[in-house]
């Protein structure tokens, strides 16, 4: 059989003999599908860079400012940049109007910012102006820029040296401040907590929380209240005893009272100078009352809540729920004197700033005193490693 392939011609002895058709390439549909996902990756990257930007009217004085540190008066327009943490969560960062960063990319047009069309005529001509303004500057010569942030970045490190030796001949540390060294074990220095979204809830073993309240495993937290700043400078306290007078005998939001006049005006000072206030106390009977738990809950997070009210500064809270150690029973991990609470609370809400132990300072009244009910409150700042002091040095001297 004579066989025809192309410009060759070849007998077969098969008769049967027949050339397979082979499959035709389509390099143009290949070519159009890569394009068409370097594309789609490409807007990804962009979006998923991008922070949102928000405009509202603020609700109170609490919130401050990223950029100047300066607090935003109340019904002053303000600006928000949000972003998702790791952990889920959207994080609102509130500038003034004149200290906002925007986003590298261009915005095009101030009427995309969310909140823009409920904002008063001014304001919103206000903010356009301030759109425009960036984006004309992103058409700046590159060369000229570096060179502007190069002198500026000189300049900003000139004026942190002059802050730093400013601040080493000024600062003068009280001699009744007692400087804790670690004394943690291998296992609780190496304490790394595991903390996932899924694992947060707006119940505690059933029973209801608060607006703004949250549980993960044994702790309750109170994670954002307006106006707090995460610090690399952290001014730690217990609560029952040490700001707050109470009575295991007496239950409710409202059964404390201030331990000194002077705290809020101390607390302000601290927030006002760069501080985190956190407050870290221990709460086993909302474990123990499995019957009354509801009471419990509502009794200590009542009393924080009005506590944070009354003196009017933003404080981040955790409530340690679990049991102390006992025949049979490991003591849980966030319990003082325990360093689980201060451990989450630096690795997980914080937003990964590095915290100044010299700067840094707990306040408890468990200081292991003939008087004292235990030794829990030096205990944990020692395992972390903190200056310590009781209540009546700090706020009564």
């Amino acid at each position: 059989m004579l066989v025809k392939l192309g410009n060759f011609n070849f007998v077969s002895r098969n008769p049967n003999f027949s050339i397979p058709t082979l499959p035709q390439s389509r390099p143009s549909s290949i070519r159009l599908f890569v394009l068409r996902c370097s594309s789609s990756q490409s807007s990804m990257a962009a979006s998923s860079s991008t922070k949102k930007i928000v405009a509202e009217y603020a609700k109170s004085g609490r919130s401050a400012c990223k950029k100047c540190g300066e607090s935003i008066s109340a019904s002053a327009l303000r600006l928000g940049l949000v972003s998702r943490d790791a952990r889920g969560f959207d994080m609102t960062k509130w500038h003034h109007l004149s200290c906002c960063p925007m986003d590298s990319k261009s915005i095009g047009s101030a009427e995309k910012i969310n909140g823009f069309a409920l904002l008063k005529a001014s304001d919103q001509e206000a903010l356009k102006l301030i759109v425009a303004e960036h984006d004309r500057s992103q058409n700046k010569d590159s060369h000229g820029e570096d060179d502007e942030k190069e002198t500026s970045n000189k300049d900003k490190v000139k004026e942190s040296q002059v802050r730093k030796a400013d601040s080493a001949l000024e600062e003068i540390e009280s001699p009744n401040s007692k400087k804790s060294k670690p004394v943690e074990s291998g296992e609780e220095a190496k304490l790394e907590i595991i903390f996932s979204t899924s694992d947060i809830q707006d119940n505690y073993k059933g029973a209801t929380l608060l607006p703004e309240w949250k549980a993960f495993q044994t702790i309750i937290f109170l994670e954002q209240d307006e106006g707090l700043r995460d610090s690399s400078k952290i001014a730690a306290f217990d609560f029952d005893g040490c700001l707050a007078n109470t009575s295991v005998k007496r239950v409710g939001p409202d059964a404390w009272s201030l331990l000194y006049s002077c705290i809020p005006e101390k607390l302000k000072g601290l927030y006002d100078d760069g501080y985190k206030l956190v407050i870290f106390t221990n709460e086993s009977n909302i474990e123990r009352w499995k019957n009354k738990r509801q009471v419990a809950v509502d009794s200590k997070v009542g009393r924080l809540n009005n506590f944070i009210k009354h003196v009017n500064v933003p404080i981040q809270v955790f409530i340690a729920c679990g049991l102390g150690k006992s025949v049979g029973q490991t003591q849980d991990p966030f319990r003082k004197p325990k360093p689980g609470m201060w451990r989450i609370m630096e690795q997980q809400f914080n937003s990964g700033i590095a915290i100044d132990m010299d700067q840094s300072f707990y306040v408890g009244d468990a200081a292991g005193r003939h008087n004292d009910h235990s030794d829990a409150d030096i205990k944990f700042a020692q395992a972390i490693g903190l200056k310590f002091y009781v209540p009546e040095e700090f706020f009564a001297a």
